[in-house]
Formats: structure tokens, C-alpha cells, sequence
């Protein structure tokens, strides 16, 4: 397996708390990319109600990346430290996707998807995040991060929802 390498920073991480530290970072980068994408997601979607969701989610995402921004000065750190080179990878899918499909119930489902793909990967970093603040005995910053990963898991519950009691079966219909 090929790992690929921050261009801003090639040094080692050694310790636990570097790597904690290298999660906060990479999570921050990863919500600003995720951020920065959503008007263009939610600029394509046709269903009244997935745009409503994914608005919503885009107001906690400003709130997770303020959280975080509160993590990362009690921890002493630089939250612009990283790029999150999985989520720039997941939204570059996600255009290369919506690229080749007309907007309507199709591109609906396929925007859905790609959502789903951002917020599984931010569940799975935050989850371990969370972790790693339990086990370094950052008590306060692992119930700001448990706050955010129960905000992302509802997300995608929403996600799914909308896919299955509207959006999908409209895109079948297509």
C-alpha cells in the first residue's frame, strides 16, 4: 500500500499526542474543503428536502469547524496545520461524478452519495479522534468531539432517509 505524504509537513509523528494532533488538523482541513464544496452540492440538488438537509448540515459544519478551532487551542496547536487529502479526494469524485449527469432525481441520489462518502469519513475521524482524547485523558475535548461525531452520524441518518423515502425512488422512476 502506497502512503502518500503532507507537502507541508514531512516530519515524523513519534508520539500519541502528535498524532492527536495530526487528527485535529487533518479533521479541520477536512471540514473547511467540506465547506467550501457544499454551495456547490447544494447549488445542483433539484429535491426540496435534501437542499434543506444538507443547508442545515452545512450551519453544523460551521459550528464542528468552530469546535474544532476550540480544540485545537486548548490542545496548543495550529489547526491549519494539514491538508485532508481524503476528503479533497472524495469531493473531486463527487464533481467528477455530477460532471456527467444532468441535474434532477439522478444526480439527486448520486449528490446523497457523495455526501454519505464525506460524512462516513468524518464519523470514522472523529470516532478516533475521540478516542485518542479518552485515552490522553482530554476529557473535555473528547465530549466537544463526541458532540460533533453524534452531529455527523444524524447527518447521514438523514441522508439515508431522504434517499430512501423520496429521492431514490424518484431516480429509479427517471
Amino acid at each position: 500500500m502506497s502512503m502518500r505524504t503532507n507537502e507541508l509537513d514531512n516530519r515524523r509523528m513519534e508520539t500519541m499526542d502528535e498524532f492527536f494532533e495530526h487528527t485535529i488538523q487533518d479533521m479541520y482541513s477536512a471540514e473547511k474543503q467540506a465547506l467550501e464544496a457544499m454551495p456547490q452540492l447544494v447549488q445542483r440538488v433539484q429535491s426540496d428536502q435534501l437542499r434543506q438537509a444538507l443547508q442545515v448540515h452545512q450551519r453544523e459544519s460551521e459550528s464542528q469547524v468552530t469546535r474544532l478551532e476550540q480544540i485545537a487551542r486548548q490542545i496548543g496547536i495550529d489547526p491549519d496545520g494539514e491538508v485532508c487529502l481524503a476528503m479533497q479526494g472524495l469531493i473531486d469524485e463527487a464533481q467528477d461524478l455530477l460532471d456527467q449527469l444532468e441535474d434532477g432525481p439522478l444526480a439527486d441520489a448520486a449528490i446523497i452519495g457523495a455526501a454519505q462518502k464525506m460524512e462516513h469519513y468524518e464519523i470514522a475521524s472523529y470516532g478516533t479522534a475521540r478516542t485518542l482524547a479518552l485515552q490522553t485523558g482530554l476529557m473535555e475535548v473528547a465530549n466537544l468531539l463526541e458532540t460533533t461525531l453524534k452531529e455527523e452520524k444524524a447527518a447521514d441518518e438523514k441522508l439515508t432517509y431522504i434517499a430512501m423515502s423520496s429521492v431514490n425512488q424518484k431516480a429509479v422512476q427517471q
